[in-house]
């Protein structure tokens, strides 16, 4: 399992490559009418991620992972300190939200290694993450003791998942672009639902898992809350790729 990371990217063609910045701030926007569809649907993700709401207080320390336009902070009430961790600047340096945000990281290997967190967060986004292993074996060490990592993600890798964007954004996709949306899927999701599943359960002890669809199997997304991380897995893992990089 954790031999496939770090993954790589498949390539995008040129053709691709001229929209995709474009195509990514809408689609995280929710711009058109198949991402406004795909945002009204997200926002159970946004819900459970933001459940624990009344457990906050002034003093909460939180961490989001892939925060993008910061939308996941509508759903927030009551949260004390607020960091993020989001490489694309652009994508929220213009939000009105930007002074709820205490400290903001490109890469979660930013953060200090006296900095620890009752929550961690991310929305859509471990689908993403080539070095995934890396992000929650730093996630488990930033815990504090009975912190959590909370985290939704799309169902990629089932078949109601891949139906619902074949059906919306893929007909969409072609329509306006003559182009494949299949192509860009692979490019940007690189991680499927078991797979994340996978490595949450390796590194922590506590995970409890829902999800919004009939089972996990046919489901449009996944949420996890995960506790009480194996700190001596995520330790042993970080001093390994270090070692391999050196």
């Amino acid at each position: 399992m954790l031999n496939n990371y770090p993954k790589q990217r498949s390539p995008l063609p040129d053709t691709y490559q001229k929209i995709y910045h474009q195509h990514y701030k809408e689609n995280r926007d929710g711009a058109s009418s198949a991402s406004s569809l795909a945002s009204k649907l997200e926002r159970w993700m946004h819900r459970q991620v933001a459940q624990d709401a009344d457990q906050m207080n002034p003093t909460t320390e939180t961490l989001e992972i892939g925060a993008g336009t910061l939308n996941q902070l509508e759903h927030e009430v009551n949260i004390g300190n607020y960091d993020i961790v989001e490489p694309y600047t652009e994508l929220y340096e213009q939000s009105s939200l930007t002074n709820r945000l205490r400290n903001t990281y490109a890469d979660i290997s930013q953060l200090p290694g006296s900095q620890h967190y009752d929550r961690i967060t991310s929305i859509a986004a471990f689908e993403h993450i080539c070095n995934l292993p890396e992000v929650i074996a730093t996630c488990g060490l930033h815990l504090k003791a009975r912190g959590h990592l909370r985290i939704a993600i799309p169902s990629e890798g089932t078949l109601l998942w891949t139906l619902g964007w074949k059906l919306t954004t893929g007909i969409e996709f072609r329509l306006r672009h003559g182009l494949d949306y299949g192509l860009l899927m692979s490019h940007e999701h690189v991680n499927t639902a078991r797979e994340i599943d996978d490595l949450l359960h390796y590194f922590f002890c506590d995970v409890k898992i829902k999800s919004f669809g009939v089972c996990r199997s046919l489901s449009f997304y996944q949420f996890f809350v995960c506790a009480d991380p194996n700190l001596s897995r995520c330790e042993d893992y970080l001093a390994s790729i270090k070692s391999d990089i050196s």
